[in-house]
């Protein structure tokens, strides 16, 4: 494949903004660590054998570099008890302290000196480390058995491959959340979650470049590209999605608050995506097709592993109504099309480093840079990303009507 000079940049763009591999490693050996904790003996949730998973953008390969230098990442990290505990036995309060016990001696152990903090859903870990993050913690217990294959079939019903299907299913999972009105009794309603089954939803997605993933594996001397870790896959999917995250810390640095969330924006990039191996291309159709696949009424952005849940329910929540989130979602996206079609059309290494700095946090070598553009100063990439003619941005939120889905 020959890659065009503007692929070629916008690689450079998103290499700058990755994080180095060791970072990953170095989030490994927390995991590890706390497996090891929650597995000895003497732990609280020994009994219920805890199983220790990474979840968030370090599970998918999709972390970008803080904009700033002292900036912290977020770890998250999921606490399944697989025996033992269920719904009829246990409040999601009496689950959530059980794990949050062992977390607690965990801190002390490790010279952790702030204090354990309980959010929402998780328990969250404060690391002054070499590499300095935050680690969520979301205690769950597996989803019972005619549940995830009520929502096995759903899937299938959807479209998903039946063999997929199955394998995102079996780690549904029943999670803690303070907020429900039946938190500290025993009940049978609890929040579904199955963030080990989005990142094999995404995995699949990512395996539609299955010449180049291929080619990756060779490289790194593995038989197939599932015996490397999602963040050597390097794909063009999760290259854009750190490239649109980017772009969104950029834009909304001011107004943390009222960016577009992650797991948004990760979930309309990988359904535009089909399978482009150049990241140009790959970038032009999502940014030119996301826009398309939010719906009109709710679920407006559905989980792909969950259907009835919308991630973009805050969208439409009076809570969160002087937030303007979709209104602010639906600008984002049009200043990102804007913003990459610039570095599309420009060929003055200058001003493309000074695009990069302001836009995308990037700083680019200029040699490097110099060297991409001689190789063909007329070049063109991203075509004028399209806004769907059915999905003009609108002035206000549209108002969906009252969504279905799990409490």
């Amino acid at each position: 494949m020959i890659r065009t000079t503007d692929s070629l940049i916008i690689e450079q763009i998103a290499e700058s903004i990755d994080i180095p591999d060791s970072a990953y490693e170095k989030a490994e050996t927390r995991y590890k660590d706390l497996a090891d904790w929650f597995g000895r003996k003497e732990a609280h949730c020994n009994k219920f054998e805890p199983h220790i998973y990474p979840q968030g953008s370090f599970r998918l390969g999709t972390v970008v570099r803080p904009v700033h230098p002292d900036g912290e990442y977020d770890l998250d990290m999921g606490c399944r008890l697989k025996v033992g505990i269920a719904k009829a036995t246990h409040s999601q309060k009496q689950l959530k302290e059980l794990v949050g016990a062992d977390l607690e001696e965990y801190r002390t152990a490790r010279g952790i000196k702030e204090a354990l903090e309980a959010k929402h859903r998780c328990w969250r870990l404060q690391y002054a480390d070499v590499l300095k993050f935050h680690l969520d913690a979301v205690p769950s217990i597996p989803e019972t058995a005619a549940r995830r294959r009520q929502l096995q079939d759903i899937l299938t019903l959807g479209g998903l491959p039946a063999d997929l299907a199955a394998l995102i299913t079996q780690t549904t999972n029943a999670i803690t959340d303070d907020r429900h009105w039946n938190y500290s009794i025993i009940n049978e309603d609890w929040r579904l979650s199955n963030s080990e089954g989005f990142a094999h939803w995404f995995q699949s997605r990512m395996k539609l470049a299955k010449v180049l993933l291929q080619n990756r594996a060779l490289e790194a001397r593995a038989a197939q590209v599932d015996d490397l870790p999602a963040y050597r896959w390097k794909s063009p999917l999760q290259r854009c999605v750190q490239l649109l995250k980017r772009h969104r810390d950029i834009k909304f640095e001011k107004d943390p608050e009222g960016q577009p969330a992650s797991i948004i924006i990760t979930t309309l990039a990988a359904r535009a995506y089909q399978g482009e191996a150049d990241i140009g291309e790959a970038l032009n159709r999502i940014l030119s097709t996301m826009g398309s696949l939010v719906n009109r009424t709710s679920p407006r952005v559905p989980n792909p592993v969950n259907p009835a849940e919308d991630f973009a329910d805050r969208w439409n929540n009076p809570a969160s109504s002087k937030l303007k989130l979709e209104e602010k979602f639906w600008g984002w996206l049009h200043d990102a099309q804007i913003d990459f079609g610039a570095v599309e059309k420009e060929r003055n290494a200058t001003l493309i480093m000074n695009t990069a700095r302001a836009k995308f946090g990037a700083a680019l070598d200029p040699v490097e840079l110099q060297a991409k553009l001689e190789l063909n100063p007329t070049g063109g990439l991203l075509r004028a990303a399209v806004t769907p003619a059915a999905l003009s941005f609108p002035d206000k939120p549209l108002v969906p009507t009252k969504p279905a889905g799990f409490a």
